[in-house]
């Protein structure tokens, strides 16, 4: 039997990490749009001044664009709690189709003005956190049709220039693309799609106001990202793994030619995001 060219997302099942607010919550939301049913896994149980949305909103909002939705308060360090979201995510909707870890923690200072718990934050959340996540989801992947992991990270690109202003953070950050390379070439052969989605550009999130000096003008809305993983999420899964996919090349790829539409303002020079050139 030939597999479909692409995979509807109607009625199949995604856990998106970090899923309350910024790019998770508009990956999610693309999800519903298609009629799929979303399990979201945050600590954003109440409303935080500094990021808006709660997991309670962002479920409110899946289900009015068109799909089911679960609110999984879930710390993503913690074993105990990642398993109990999977089994949540199963129990609720029958299995798991697509993991996308999107969680992340960020810190762009130095090694002398980091402090050890914001090291151990990154590590934990980005590293561990994507690790734990993909361990836990991997068993019920192996049961789906069109089994997905999609990462938020970064190409490997092992330049000084990328870890000398962060050390830290490149590290954490690096280390989920290392999840990404290692775990698609493990499980190649059962025809799980394990691949890693970024930006081109800088992504005018909530979070931004946390980094001094971004002109938010030269930032693209997080839609972007939403679509591009819509994109890699629908096609079948054997078709590629492993890949470091940048979002405007999955969208051209995809036939998506204009890209003006996500810019927040138009005609701005944009602001390109690290690690890129």
């Amino acid at each position: 039997m030939t597999e479909p060219a692409s995979f509807d997302l109607a009625g199949r099942v995604g856990l998106v990490t970090g899923a309350s607010s910024g790019i998770g919550r508009e990956i999610a939301l693309r999800f519903a749009r298609d009629g799929a049913n979303v399990a979201i896994a945050a600590k954003s149980d109440v409303p935080n001044p500094k990021l808006p949305g709660t997991i309670h909103t962002a479920a409110a909002e899946i289900v009015a664009a068109g799909g089911q939705a679960l609110a999984l308060k879930c710390d993503i360090r913690e074993e105990s709690e990642v398993q109990a979201a999977v089994a949540a995510t199963v129990e609720r909707f029958g299995g798991i189709d697509i993991l996308v870890n999107n969680a992340s923690a960020i810190w762009l200072r130095g090694t002398l003005d980091t402090p050890m718990k914001r090291y151990d934050l990154m590590h934990q959340v980005n590293i561990r956190g994507t690790f734990l996540c993909s361990q836990a989801c991997l068993p019920h992947l192996r049961k789906a049709t069109n089994p997905h992991i999609l990462t938020l990270s970064p190409p490997l690109d092992m330049q000084a220039k990328w870890f000398a202003p962060h050390v830290a953070y490149t590290i954490a950050k690096f280390g989920m693309s290392q999840c990404v390379l290692g775990m698609a070439e493990e499980f190649r052969t059962e025809g799980i799609a394990i691949n890693a989605l970024w930006p081109r550009s800088v992504i005018n999130t909530a979070a931004l106001a946390m980094i001094p000096g971004i002109d938010t003008r030269g930032c693209r809305k997080p839609e972007i990202l939403a679509d591009a993983a819509h994109a890699i999420l629908t096609t079948p899964s054997r078709e590629h793994s492993g890949r470091f996919f940048i979002d405007e090349d999955v969208l051209r790829e995809a036939g998506i030619t204009d890209l003006a539409q996500y810019a927040v303002e138009p005609g701005h020079p944009l602001t390109i995001d690290l690690f890129l050139d």
